[in-house]
Protein backbone atom coordinates (compact mmCIF):
# COMPACT_ATOMS: atom_id res chain seq x y z
CA UNK A 1 0.00 0.00 0.00
CA UNK A 2 1.42 3.45 -1.03
CA UNK A 3 2.15 5.94 1.90
CA UNK A 4 0.60 3.64 4.70
CA UNK A 5 -0.65 5.43 7.65
CA UNK A 6 -1.24 2.34 9.40
CA UNK A 7 3.10 2.74 10.26
CA UNK A 8 2.09 5.31 12.90
CA UNK A 9 -1.68 5.47 13.79
CA UNK A 10 -4.34 2.58 13.72
CA UNK A 11 -7.90 3.06 12.33
CA UNK A 12 -11.01 3.58 14.57
CA UNK A 13 -13.38 1.53 12.34
CA UNK A 14 -16.28 -0.03 13.67
CA UNK A 15 -17.04 -3.96 13.51
CA UNK A 16 -20.67 -3.46 11.32
CA UNK A 17 -20.60 -4.79 7.84
CA UNK A 18 -19.21 -2.35 4.98
CA UNK A 19 -21.63 -2.80 2.72
CA UNK A 20 -24.16 -1.75 5.52
CA UNK A 21 -22.64 1.39 6.12
CA UNK A 22 -22.55 2.32 2.07
CA UNK A 23 -24.23 5.46 1.44
CA UNK A 24 -27.80 5.72 0.58
CA UNK A 25 -29.29 8.27 -0.81
CA UNK A 26 -30.24 7.94 -4.68
CA UNK A 27 -27.27 9.44 -6.10
CA UNK A 28 -24.66 7.49 -3.97
CA UNK A 29 -25.98 4.26 -4.91
CA UNK A 30 -26.01 4.43 -8.92
CA UNK A 31 -24.24 0.91 -9.58
CA UNK A 32 -20.98 0.23 -11.14
CA UNK A 33 -22.44 -0.87 -14.83
CA UNK A 34 -25.52 1.34 -14.89
CA UNK A 35 -24.61 2.68 -18.51
CA UNK A 36 -26.22 1.16 -21.57
CA UNK A 37 -23.71 -1.09 -23.12
CA UNK A 38 -23.35 1.44 -26.49
CA UNK A 39 -20.88 3.67 -24.52
CA UNK A 40 -18.58 1.04 -24.72
CA UNK A 41 -18.61 1.25 -28.60
CA UNK A 42 -17.27 5.17 -28.03
CA UNK A 43 -20.73 6.78 -28.87
CA UNK A 44 -21.64 8.98 -25.65
CA UNK A 45 -24.61 10.72 -24.94
CA UNK A 46 -24.85 14.41 -24.84
CA UNK A 47 -23.63 16.16 -21.76
CA UNK A 48 -26.73 16.97 -19.25
CA UNK A 49 -26.41 19.93 -17.28
CA UNK A 50 -25.18 19.35 -13.87
CA UNK A 51 -28.33 19.14 -11.39
CA UNK A 52 -25.64 20.84 -9.12
CA UNK A 53 -24.70 23.93 -11.18
CA UNK A 54 -21.30 22.74 -11.30
CA UNK A 55 -19.05 24.60 -13.67
CA UNK A 56 -15.42 23.35 -14.58
CA UNK A 57 -12.71 24.11 -17.06
CA UNK A 58 -11.94 21.57 -19.79
CA UNK A 59 -9.20 18.95 -18.59
CA UNK A 60 -5.81 20.60 -18.56
CA UNK A 61 -2.55 20.62 -16.67
CA UNK A 62 -1.36 23.69 -14.69
CA UNK A 63 1.79 25.18 -15.10
CA UNK A 64 3.62 26.82 -12.83
CA UNK A 65 4.85 30.12 -14.96
CA UNK A 66 7.07 31.28 -11.90
CA UNK A 67 10.74 29.62 -10.47
CA UNK A 68 10.22 27.11 -7.54
CA UNK A 69 11.13 28.69 -4.55
CA UNK A 70 14.83 27.76 -3.01
CA UNK A 71 14.22 27.44 0.47
CA UNK A 72 17.72 26.68 1.15
CA UNK A 73 21.15 27.28 0.12
CA UNK A 74 22.97 25.65 -2.86
CA UNK A 75 25.48 25.05 -0.45
CA UNK A 76 23.09 23.50 1.97
CA UNK A 77 21.40 21.15 -0.79
CA UNK A 78 24.60 20.22 -1.28
CA UNK A 79 25.42 19.17 2.37
CA UNK A 80 22.38 17.03 2.50
CA UNK A 81 23.39 15.43 -0.83
CA UNK A 82 26.78 14.75 0.07
CA UNK A 83 25.55 13.50 4.12
CA UNK A 84 23.54 11.22 1.96
CA UNK A 85 26.09 9.73 -0.33
CA UNK A 86 28.67 9.13 2.87
CA UNK A 87 25.14 7.45 4.40
CA UNK A 88 25.34 4.81 1.30
CA UNK A 89 29.09 4.43 1.01
CA UNK A 90 29.33 3.57 5.12
CA UNK A 91 26.43 2.44 6.47
CA UNK A 92 24.27 1.33 3.47
CA UNK A 93 20.88 0.17 2.89
CA UNK A 94 19.12 -3.43 3.83
CA UNK A 95 17.79 -5.04 0.80
CA UNK A 96 15.48 -8.36 1.51
CA UNK A 97 14.66 -8.72 -2.10
CA UNK A 98 17.51 -11.90 -2.71
CA UNK A 99 17.07 -11.05 -6.77
CA UNK A 100 17.59 -6.88 -6.12
CA UNK A 101 20.63 -7.64 -4.13
CA UNK A 102 22.28 -9.71 -7.04
CA UNK A 103 21.26 -6.97 -9.65
CA UNK A 104 22.51 -4.30 -7.47
CA UNK A 105 25.95 -6.27 -6.94
CA UNK A 106 26.13 -6.65 -10.77
CA UNK A 107 26.11 -2.68 -11.30
CA UNK A 108 28.49 -2.79 -9.18
CA UNK A 109 27.38 -2.45 -5.12
CA UNK A 110 28.72 -4.08 -2.37
CA UNK A 111 26.44 -6.54 -1.27
CA UNK A 112 27.23 -8.07 2.74
CA UNK A 113 24.65 -11.03 1.73
CA UNK A 114 25.03 -12.16 5.45
CA UNK A 115 23.11 -8.99 6.87
CA UNK A 116 21.71 -8.19 3.80
CA UNK A 117 23.37 -4.62 3.33
CA UNK A 118 24.13 -3.12 0.15
CA UNK A 119 26.67 -0.06 0.25
CA UNK A 120 27.23 2.40 -3.28
CA UNK A 121 29.88 4.04 -4.09
CA UNK A 122 29.15 8.05 -4.59
CA UNK A 123 30.14 7.22 -8.11
CA UNK A 124 27.70 4.13 -8.61
CA UNK A 125 24.83 6.67 -7.21
CA UNK A 126 25.85 9.66 -9.96
CA UNK A 127 26.68 6.77 -12.47
CA UNK A 128 22.73 5.86 -12.11
CA UNK A 129 20.76 8.59 -11.82
CA UNK A 130 22.09 9.97 -14.47
CA UNK A 131 20.29 7.56 -16.52
CA UNK A 132 16.87 9.11 -15.32
CA UNK A 133 14.74 10.46 -17.93
CA UNK A 134 13.80 14.57 -16.82
CA UNK A 135 10.42 14.26 -18.57
CA UNK A 136 8.15 11.72 -20.08
CA UNK A 137 4.37 11.46 -20.98
CA UNK A 138 1.93 9.16 -18.93
CA UNK A 139 -0.61 8.16 -21.66
CA UNK A 140 -3.85 7.31 -20.13
CA UNK A 141 -6.83 5.07 -22.18
CA UNK A 142 -8.21 8.25 -23.58
CA UNK A 143 -5.58 10.33 -25.08
CA UNK A 144 -7.17 13.56 -23.80
CA UNK A 145 -6.00 12.52 -20.67
CA UNK A 146 -2.40 12.26 -20.86
CA UNK A 147 0.16 14.36 -19.05
CA UNK A 148 3.36 15.74 -19.29
CA UNK A 149 5.63 14.65 -16.28
CA UNK A 150 8.38 16.99 -15.70
CA UNK A 151 9.54 20.47 -15.89
CA UNK A 152 7.00 22.96 -14.69
CA UNK A 153 4.30 21.07 -15.71
CA UNK A 154 1.77 19.69 -12.23
CA UNK A 155 -0.65 17.20 -12.28
CA UNK A 156 -3.08 16.29 -9.28
CA UNK A 157 -4.24 13.33 -7.92
CA UNK A 158 -7.28 11.37 -5.99
CA UNK A 159 -6.22 10.29 -2.73
CA UNK A 160 -5.43 6.52 -2.34
CA UNK A 161 -5.17 4.05 0.30
CA UNK A 162 -7.57 5.35 3.22
CA UNK A 163 -8.59 2.17 4.94
CA UNK A 164 -11.86 4.10 5.72
CA UNK A 165 -13.98 6.60 4.04
CA UNK A 166 -16.52 8.95 5.95
CA UNK A 167 -19.92 11.30 4.55
CA UNK A 168 -22.12 13.41 6.31
CA UNK A 169 -24.75 11.29 5.86
CA UNK A 170 -23.73 7.69 7.52
CA UNK A 171 -20.11 8.51 9.14
CA UNK A 172 -17.08 6.94 9.26
CA UNK A 173 -17.26 3.52 7.98
CA UNK A 174 -14.45 0.27 6.98
CA UNK A 175 -13.61 0.79 3.22
CA UNK A 176 -16.16 -1.10 1.05
CA UNK A 177 -16.51 -1.65 -2.82
CA UNK A 178 -19.74 0.88 -3.22
CA UNK A 179 -17.55 3.80 -1.99
CA UNK A 180 -14.68 2.79 -4.28
CA UNK A 181 -16.78 2.87 -7.14
CA UNK A 182 -18.29 5.93 -5.75
CA UNK A 183 -15.19 8.03 -5.72
CA UNK A 184 -13.53 6.88 -8.80
CA UNK A 185 -16.52 8.14 -10.36
CA UNK A 186 -15.96 11.93 -8.93
CA UNK A 187 -12.38 11.51 -9.84
CA UNK A 188 -13.32 10.93 -13.58
CA UNK A 189 -15.98 13.64 -13.97
CA UNK A 190 -13.98 16.50 -12.18
CA UNK A 191 -11.39 17.98 -14.75
CA UNK A 192 -8.81 18.95 -11.89
CA UNK A 193 -8.62 15.66 -11.01
CA UNK A 194 -5.79 14.53 -12.95
CA UNK A 195 -5.12 11.02 -12.25
CA UNK A 196 -6.22 8.50 -10.11
CA UNK A 197 -3.29 7.98 -7.36
CA UNK A 198 -4.21 4.45 -5.96
CA UNK A 199 -7.41 3.12 -4.44
CA UNK A 200 -8.90 6.42 -2.95
CA UNK A 201 -10.39 3.82 -0.38
CA UNK A 202 -9.52 0.25 0.50
CA UNK A 203 -12.57 -1.81 -0.99
CA UNK A 204 -12.03 -4.48 1.95
CA UNK A 205 -15.11 -6.33 1.51
CA UNK A 206 -13.60 -7.82 -1.94
CA UNK A 207 -11.21 -10.81 -0.67
CA UNK A 208 -7.85 -9.94 -1.33
CA UNK A 209 -7.13 -12.78 -3.22
CA UNK A 210 -8.79 -11.16 -6.29
CA UNK A 211 -9.27 -7.33 -5.31
CA UNK A 212 -6.52 -6.51 -7.18
CA UNK A 213 -8.64 -7.45 -10.60
CA UNK A 214 -11.98 -5.86 -9.43
CA UNK A 215 -9.98 -2.88 -8.48
CA UNK A 216 -8.12 -2.28 -11.85
CA UNK A 217 -11.15 -3.22 -13.71
CA UNK A 218 -12.47 -0.35 -12.04
CA UNK A 219 -10.01 2.17 -12.77
CA UNK A 220 -10.62 1.09 -16.96
CA UNK A 221 -14.00 1.25 -17.01
CA UNK A 222 -15.21 3.84 -14.84
CA UNK A 223 -12.37 6.10 -15.95
CA UNK A 224 -10.18 6.65 -18.57
CA UNK A 225 -7.33 8.81 -16.90
CA UNK A 226 -3.70 7.49 -15.54
CA UNK A 227 -3.65 5.33 -12.52
CA UNK A 228 -1.46 4.38 -9.67
CA UNK A 229 -0.92 0.26 -8.73
CA UNK A 230 0.35 -1.08 -5.41
CA UNK A 231 3.45 -3.26 -5.50
CA UNK A 232 1.99 -5.80 -3.76
CA UNK A 233 3.95 -8.64 -5.06
CA UNK A 234 4.69 -9.81 -8.55
CA UNK A 235 1.40 -11.48 -9.66
CA UNK A 236 -0.65 -8.51 -8.97
CA UNK A 237 1.79 -6.12 -10.70
CA UNK A 238 1.56 -8.51 -13.76
CA UNK A 239 -2.25 -8.48 -14.09
CA UNK A 240 -2.07 -5.36 -13.49
CA UNK A 241 0.31 -4.34 -16.30
CA UNK A 242 -1.52 -6.80 -18.48
CA UNK A 243 -5.12 -5.31 -18.02
CA UNK A 244 -3.51 -1.93 -18.77
CA UNK A 245 -2.26 -2.95 -22.28
CA UNK A 246 -5.42 -5.07 -23.06
CA UNK A 247 -7.45 -2.08 -22.15
CA UNK A 248 -5.43 0.76 -24.13
CA UNK A 249 -5.40 -1.57 -27.12
CA UNK A 250 -1.17 -1.99 -27.35
CA UNK A 251 0.95 -5.03 -27.85
CA UNK A 252 3.67 -5.66 -25.35
CA UNK A 253 6.60 -3.71 -27.72
CA UNK A 254 4.02 -0.79 -27.74
CA UNK A 255 3.69 -0.73 -24.19
CA UNK A 256 7.24 -0.59 -23.72
CA UNK A 257 7.40 2.50 -25.40
CA UNK A 258 4.31 3.69 -23.31
CA UNK A 259 4.07 4.98 -19.81
CA UNK A 260 0.28 4.12 -18.93
CA UNK A 261 0.75 3.46 -14.80
CA UNK A 262 2.95 3.66 -11.81
CA UNK A 263 3.22 2.79 -8.84
CA UNK A 264 4.40 4.55 -5.01
CA UNK A 265 7.93 2.71 -3.83
CA UNK A 266 7.30 3.48 -0.31
CA UNK A 267 10.52 2.36 1.88
CA UNK A 268 10.87 0.99 4.73
CA UNK A 269 12.31 3.95 6.77
CA UNK A 270 14.76 3.91 8.51
CA UNK A 271 17.59 2.04 5.61
CA UNK A 272 15.32 -0.57 4.51
CA UNK A 273 13.78 -1.95 1.07
CA UNK A 274 11.14 -4.77 1.57
CA UNK A 275 10.48 -7.92 -0.99
CA UNK A 276 7.12 -5.92 -2.57
CA UNK A 277 9.12 -2.98 -3.18
CA UNK A 278 11.84 -4.17 -4.86
CA UNK A 279 9.74 -6.66 -6.65
CA UNK A 280 7.72 -3.88 -7.87
CA UNK A 281 10.45 -1.68 -9.21
CA UNK A 282 12.00 -4.95 -10.51
CA UNK A 283 8.66 -5.57 -12.59
CA UNK A 284 7.40 -1.95 -13.37
CA UNK A 285 11.15 -0.19 -14.34
CA UNK A 286 11.66 -3.62 -16.60
CA UNK A 287 8.45 -2.99 -18.85
CA UNK A 288 9.33 0.85 -19.00
CA UNK A 289 7.13 1.72 -16.48
CA UNK A 290 7.32 5.16 -13.75
CA UNK A 291 8.02 4.22 -10.55
CA UNK A 292 7.80 6.76 -8.17
CA UNK A 293 10.39 6.56 -4.84
CA UNK A 294 8.89 7.86 -1.47
CA UNK A 295 10.58 7.11 1.40
CA UNK A 296 8.44 7.20 4.83
CA UNK A 297 10.44 9.64 6.72
CA UNK A 298 8.55 11.12 9.55
CA UNK A 299 10.74 13.02 11.76
CA UNK A 300 11.23 12.11 15.06
CA UNK A 301 9.81 8.51 14.23
CA UNK A 302 11.25 6.61 11.47
CA UNK A 303 13.79 9.57 10.94
CA UNK A 304 15.96 12.16 13.13
CA UNK A 305 14.25 14.48 14.70
CA UNK A 306 15.64 17.48 12.96
CA UNK A 307 14.49 18.32 9.49
CA UNK A 308 17.85 18.25 7.78
CA UNK A 309 18.63 14.87 9.40
CA UNK A 310 14.88 13.63 8.41
CA UNK A 311 16.23 14.76 4.31
CA UNK A 312 19.54 13.50 4.42
CA UNK A 313 17.55 9.84 5.52
CA UNK A 314 15.28 10.47 2.83
CA UNK A 315 17.33 11.60 0.28
CA UNK A 316 19.56 8.57 1.02
CA UNK A 317 16.36 6.02 0.37
CA UNK A 318 15.37 8.19 -2.49
CA UNK A 319 18.45 7.78 -4.31
CA UNK A 320 19.34 3.96 -3.25
CA UNK A 321 15.61 3.37 -5.09
CA UNK A 322 16.28 5.60 -7.98
CA UNK A 323 19.30 4.21 -8.57
CA UNK A 324 18.30 1.10 -8.49
CA UNK A 325 15.54 1.35 -11.41
CA UNK A 326 18.33 2.33 -13.57
CA UNK A 327 19.92 -1.14 -12.43
CA UNK A 328 17.47 -2.62 -13.74
CA UNK A 329 16.91 -0.61 -17.07
CA UNK A 330 18.70 2.54 -17.98
CA UNK A 331 16.21 5.46 -18.83
CA UNK A 332 12.95 3.78 -17.33
CA UNK A 333 11.19 6.86 -16.21
CA UNK A 334 10.99 7.14 -12.53
CA UNK A 335 10.25 10.59 -9.72
CA UNK A 336 11.88 11.40 -6.46
CA UNK A 337 8.87 11.45 -3.69
CA UNK A 338 9.17 13.19 -1.03
CA UNK A 339 7.16 12.46 2.35
CA UNK A 340 9.09 13.90 5.25
CA UNK A 341 6.98 15.58 8.13
CA UNK A 342 7.42 15.68 11.49
CA UNK A 343 5.00 13.56 14.37
CA UNK A 344 3.53 15.03 17.70
CA UNK A 345 5.86 13.96 20.21
CA UNK A 346 3.17 13.38 22.72
CA UNK A 347 1.08 10.87 20.87
CA UNK A 348 3.03 9.70 18.26
CA UNK A 349 0.44 10.52 15.22
CA UNK A 350 1.82 12.04 12.02
CA UNK A 351 1.01 15.95 11.09
CA UNK A 352 0.99 17.33 8.42
CA UNK A 353 0.49 20.65 6.62
CA UNK A 354 3.43 22.18 9.42
CA UNK A 355 5.57 24.47 8.75
CA UNK A 356 8.10 21.06 8.90
CA UNK A 357 6.42 19.77 6.23
CA UNK A 358 6.65 22.58 4.36
CA UNK A 359 9.91 23.18 4.61
CA UNK A 360 11.05 19.32 3.92
CA UNK A 361 8.74 19.80 1.15
CA UNK A 362 11.08 22.53 -0.57
CA UNK A 363 14.74 20.97 -0.09
CA UNK A 364 12.94 17.69 -1.15
CA UNK A 365 12.00 19.64 -4.15
CA UNK A 366 15.21 21.78 -4.85
CA UNK A 367 17.43 18.02 -4.36
CA UNK A 368 15.22 16.55 -7.08
CA UNK A 369 16.07 19.86 -9.09
CA UNK A 370 19.97 18.42 -8.53
CA UNK A 371 19.15 15.36 -10.05
CA UNK A 372 16.82 16.82 -13.09
CA UNK A 373 14.26 13.92 -11.89
CA UNK A 374 10.30 14.66 -11.79
CA UNK A 375 9.20 15.32 -8.49
CA UNK A 376 6.20 13.87 -6.21
CA UNK A 377 4.56 15.63 -3.22
CA UNK A 378 1.10 15.59 -1.37
CA UNK A 379 -1.93 17.25 -0.35
CA UNK A 380 -1.94 16.40 3.40
CA UNK A 381 -3.54 17.37 6.66
CA UNK A 382 -4.13 15.61 10.35
CA UNK A 383 -7.95 16.64 11.07
CA UNK A 384 -10.69 14.09 12.15
CA UNK A 385 -13.18 16.18 10.26
CA UNK A 386 -13.92 18.80 7.86
CA UNK A 387 -13.44 21.85 9.97
CA UNK A 388 -10.72 24.72 9.64
CA UNK A 389 -8.01 22.67 10.41
CA UNK A 390 -8.07 20.45 7.55
CA UNK A 391 -8.52 23.59 5.09
CA UNK A 392 -5.62 25.12 6.43
CA UNK A 393 -3.53 22.38 6.59
CA UNK A 394 -4.02 21.43 3.04
CA UNK A 395 -3.06 24.86 1.91
CA UNK A 396 -0.07 24.90 3.79
CA UNK A 397 0.33 21.54 1.69
CA UNK A 398 -0.83 22.56 -1.72
CA UNK A 399 1.33 25.44 -1.42
CA UNK A 400 4.44 23.42 -0.31
CA UNK A 401 4.08 21.57 -2.85
CA UNK A 402 3.79 24.05 -5.35
CA UNK A 403 6.16 26.64 -4.80
CA UNK A 404 8.59 23.62 -4.13
CA UNK A 405 8.81 22.66 -7.86
CA UNK A 406 6.03 19.26 -7.22
CA UNK A 407 5.19 17.95 -10.51
CA UNK A 408 2.81 15.38 -9.00
CA UNK A 409 0.74 15.96 -6.04
CA UNK A 410 -0.87 12.80 -4.76
CA UNK A 411 -3.38 12.84 -2.48
CA UNK A 412 -5.21 15.73 -4.20
CA UNK A 413 -8.43 15.41 -2.69
CA UNK A 414 -9.93 13.28 0.13
CA UNK A 415 -7.15 13.48 2.30
CA UNK A 416 -8.55 12.97 6.31
CA UNK A 417 -6.89 11.71 9.58
CA UNK A 418 -3.23 11.43 8.29
CA UNK A 419 -4.07 9.51 5.37
CA UNK A 420 -6.32 7.12 7.34
CA UNK A 421 -9.82 7.90 5.93
CA UNK A 422 -11.13 9.63 2.31
CA UNK A 423 -13.82 12.16 2.97
CA UNK A 424 -16.57 12.46 0.38
CA UNK A 425 -16.76 16.46 1.91
CA UNK A 426 -13.02 16.84 2.01
CA UNK A 427 -12.79 15.72 -1.47
CA UNK A 428 -15.05 18.74 -3.02
CA UNK A 429 -13.37 21.00 -0.75
CA UNK A 430 -9.83 19.78 -2.25
CA UNK A 431 -11.59 20.17 -5.49
CA UNK A 432 -11.87 23.82 -5.00
CA UNK A 433 -8.74 24.55 -3.78
CA UNK A 434 -7.11 22.66 -6.50
CA UNK A 435 -9.17 24.95 -9.17
CA UNK A 436 -7.95 27.97 -7.10
CA UNK A 437 -4.52 26.52 -7.47
CA UNK A 438 -4.74 26.35 -11.26
CA UNK A 439 -6.87 29.43 -11.34
CA UNK A 440 -4.01 31.15 -9.69
CA UNK A 441 -1.57 29.67 -12.07
CA UNK A 442 -3.01 30.34 -14.95
CA UNK A 443 -0.76 33.30 -16.80
CA UNK A 444 -2.67 37.11 -16.58
CA UNK A 445 -2.66 38.63 -20.05
CA UNK A 446 -1.46 41.96 -20.28
CA UNK A 447 -3.00 42.83 -23.56
CA UNK A 448 -3.81 46.70 -24.32
CA UNK A 449 -7.44 45.61 -24.24
CA UNK A 450 -7.07 43.50 -20.83
CA UNK A 451 -5.41 46.59 -18.97
CA UNK A 452 -8.62 48.77 -19.20
CA UNK A 453 -7.31 51.77 -19.69
CA UNK A 454 -10.06 52.75 -22.05
CA UNK A 455 -12.49 51.63 -19.41
CA UNK A 456 -10.56 53.74 -16.76
CA UNK A 457 -10.77 56.94 -19.13
CA UNK A 458 -14.91 56.36 -19.93
CA UNK A 459 -15.34 55.95 -16.03
CA UNK A 460 -13.64 59.00 -14.69
CA UNK A 461 -12.93 60.27 -11.09
CA UNK A 462 -15.37 58.58 -8.61
CA UNK A 463 -17.80 56.57 -10.99
CA UNK A 464 -17.73 52.34 -11.12
CA UNK A 465 -17.29 50.03 -13.77
CA UNK A 466 -20.48 47.70 -13.10
CA UNK A 467 -22.22 49.33 -16.55
CA UNK A 468 -19.14 49.45 -18.45
CA UNK A 469 -18.78 47.53 -21.70
CA UNK A 470 -15.76 46.44 -20.26
CA UNK A 471 -17.24 44.80 -17.26
CA UNK A 472 -20.69 43.27 -19.53
CA UNK A 473 -18.47 41.67 -21.60
CA UNK A 474 -16.38 39.97 -19.09
CA UNK A 475 -18.37 39.31 -15.32
CA UNK A 476 -19.12 36.04 -16.52
CA UNK A 477 -15.46 34.32 -16.32
CA UNK A 478 -13.71 37.40 -14.94
CA UNK A 479 -13.41 35.50 -11.47
CA UNK A 480 -13.50 32.07 -10.07
CA UNK A 481 -16.27 30.91 -8.93
CA UNK A 482 -15.98 29.45 -5.73
CA UNK A 483 -17.37 25.92 -5.04
CA UNK A 484 -18.08 26.44 -1.53
CA UNK A 485 -17.25 30.07 0.09
CA UNK A 486 -20.62 31.85 0.99
CA UNK A 487 -20.49 35.28 -0.03
CA UNK A 488 -23.60 36.49 0.96
CA UNK A 489 -23.92 38.77 4.26
CA UNK A 490 -24.42 37.48 7.64
CA UNK A 491 -28.36 38.51 7.27
CA UNK A 492 -29.09 36.93 4.38
CA UNK A 493 -26.86 33.85 5.22
CA UNK A 494 -28.34 33.91 8.74
CA UNK A 495 -31.91 33.78 6.83
CA UNK A 496 -30.69 30.65 4.93
CA UNK A 497 -30.30 28.07 7.63
CA UNK A 498 -26.98 29.14 8.35
CA UNK A 499 -25.69 26.61 6.06
CA UNK A 500 -21.77 25.47 6.63
CA UNK A 501 -19.21 24.35 4.15
CA UNK A 502 -19.24 20.53 4.90
CA UNK A 503 -23.35 21.11 4.49
CA UNK A 504 -22.66 22.51 1.22
CA UNK A 505 -19.78 19.81 0.39
CA UNK A 506 -22.44 17.21 0.98
CA UNK A 507 -24.94 18.16 -1.55
CA UNK A 508 -22.65 18.80 -3.99
CA UNK A 509 -20.80 15.56 -4.10
CA UNK A 510 -23.94 13.93 -4.05
CA UNK A 511 -25.21 16.01 -7.14
CA UNK A 512 -22.27 15.65 -9.09
CA UNK A 513 -22.58 11.64 -8.85
CA UNK A 514 -25.75 11.70 -10.06
CA UNK A 515 -24.52 13.20 -13.36
CA UNK A 516 -21.50 10.50 -13.77
CA UNK A 517 -21.26 9.42 -17.12
CA UNK A 518 -19.48 6.27 -17.77
CA UNK A 519 -16.33 6.98 -20.33
CA UNK A 520 -16.91 5.39 -23.87
CA UNK A 521 -14.70 1.90 -24.17
CA UNK A 522 -14.07 0.12 -27.78
CA UNK A 523 -16.36 -3.00 -26.93
CA UNK A 524 -13.54 -5.54 -27.98
CA UNK A 525 -11.23 -4.50 -25.58
CA UNK A 526 -13.99 -4.21 -22.84
CA UNK A 527 -15.02 -7.56 -23.28
CA UNK A 528 -11.22 -8.78 -23.68
CA UNK A 529 -10.84 -6.86 -19.99
CA UNK A 530 -13.43 -8.71 -18.43
CA UNK A 531 -12.36 -12.18 -20.12
CA UNK A 532 -9.24 -11.66 -18.45
CA UNK A 533 -10.82 -10.72 -15.24
CA UNK A 534 -12.83 -13.79 -14.91
CA UNK A 535 -10.04 -16.39 -16.41
CA UNK A 536 -7.73 -14.96 -13.15
CA UNK A 537 -10.50 -15.27 -10.50
CA UNK A 538 -11.65 -18.62 -11.55
CA UNK A 539 -7.98 -20.00 -11.18
CA UNK A 540 -8.34 -18.19 -7.32
CA UNK A 541 -6.15 -15.16 -8.23
CA UNK A 542 -3.19 -14.25 -5.55
CA UNK A 543 -2.73 -16.91 -2.57
CA UNK A 544 -3.16 -15.16 0.09
CA UNK A 545 -2.58 -16.05 3.83
CA UNK A 546 -6.59 -15.66 4.52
Amino acid sequence: MSDDPHKLKNGTGGVKSAAADAPRDAGAQVPAGDKPARSRRGRRSGRKQSSGGWQQKPFAQPRRNYPAVDLASAEAVELVHQASLQLLAETGIRVLHDGARAIMKKAGAEVDEENQQVRFTAELIEQKISTIPSSFTMHARNSAHNLEVGGDNLFFALMASAPNCSCLDHGRRTGNQQDYQNLLKLGQMHNIVHTLGGYPVEPTDIHASVRHLDCIRDFLTLTDKSYCIYSLGHERVVDAIEMTRIAHGLSEEELLERPSLYTIINTNSPLQLDIPMMQGIIDMSSRNQPVVITPFTLSGAMAPVTIPGALVLQNAEALAGLSFSQMVRPGAPAMYGGFTSNVDMQSGAPAFGTPEYMRAQHVGGQLARRYQVPYRTSNVCAANTVDAQAAYESVFSLWGAVNSGGNLLMHGAGWMEGGLCCSYEKLILDIDLLQMVAEFLTPMDFSEDELGLRAINDVGPGGHFFGTDHTQERFKTAFYAPVLSDWRNFESWQEAGQPTAMEKANKVWKARLADYEKPAMDEARHDALIDYVETRKSAGGVKTDF
